[in-house]
């Protein structure tokens, strides 16, 4: 089943030439997965219910062509299946002509709120959604794993704040993006946008955490690692190009 919802881009989701962004683009694509979950009664007000809730692991974007402030875009989700505990969803998003201008992917796992540990994605919940076997917008479907690349140029620190925690009551999936972004050099940032998006989340980060951006680039790729302060705990790697 292939889910779709359509958006207005909003100037508070632009930048420079009121070009979309990333974090924005991610964003839209983030509120289709969750309608989704909504009608098949897998959503945020079900919990209660289900006691389950679904933990994003990973990212994959690429933008193909930066939809801009007042355009209209059609955000399109669909499962592909799972993979032992976890769940695969890709997506498209169109323009108002049916031209696809971004495609992601994505890796979930279902969390048991009673006792916070990821459980089996079982098949009755799975065929609730009819995946689309098969339909994947990568032609290599895997989420192969990236490493920290062991050697930084620098770093900056970043202290948690209240509007960076979501309803799992941590730091928004999202917000990991806000800093790569402070993390990369100003030329880069200031430059032409990254179109090319890799996410892993590895640990939660919660209110009041001080952590760490390091920066490095290797083989044309801008690698932001994001750790505790203390250098012992690894909570996300993030790769753009």
């Amino acid at each position: 089943m292939i889910f779709e919802k359509s958006y207005n881009v909003k100037i508070s989701e632009t930048k420079k030439n009121c070009e979309m962004t990333n974090k924005a683009i991610l964003g839209v694509l983030e509120d289709v997965a969750c309608n989704h979950s909504d009608t098949v009664g897998y959503g945020v007000y079900d919990i209660p219910k289900t006691g389950l809730t679904w933990l994003l692991l990973e990212w994959k974007l690429k933008v193909i062509k930066r939809p801009k402030y007042g355009e209209k875009i059609i955000a399109k989700t669909w499962c592909t299946g799972s993979l032992k505990c976890y769940a695969l969803r890709d997506f498209e998003a169109c323009d108002e002509q049916g031209n696809i201008i971004a495609i992601a992917a994505s890796k979930w796992v279902l969390i048991s709120t009673e006792k916070e540990k990821i459980v089996r994605v079982e098949d009755d919940i799975l065929e609730k959604y009819q995946p689309e076997i098969g339909k994947y917008v990568f032609e290599n479907d895997n989420f192969s794993k990236i490493f920290e690349p062991g050697d930084y140029l620098f770093e900056t620190k970043y202290t948690v704040k209240r509007a960076d925690i979501d309803v799992n009551n941590h730091m928004h999936n999202l917000n990991y993006l806000d800093l790569a972004n402070e993390a990369l050099p100003e030329d880069i940032y200031r430059g032409k946008d990254l179109d090319d998006i890799r996410i892993s989340y590895k640990k939660e980060i919660k209110l009041g955490e001080t952590v760490k951006c390091k920066y490095a680039f290797k083989e044309g790729k801008h690698i932001i690692v994001i750790k505790s302060e203390d250098d012992t705990v690894l909570h996300a790697i993030i790769e753009m190009q």
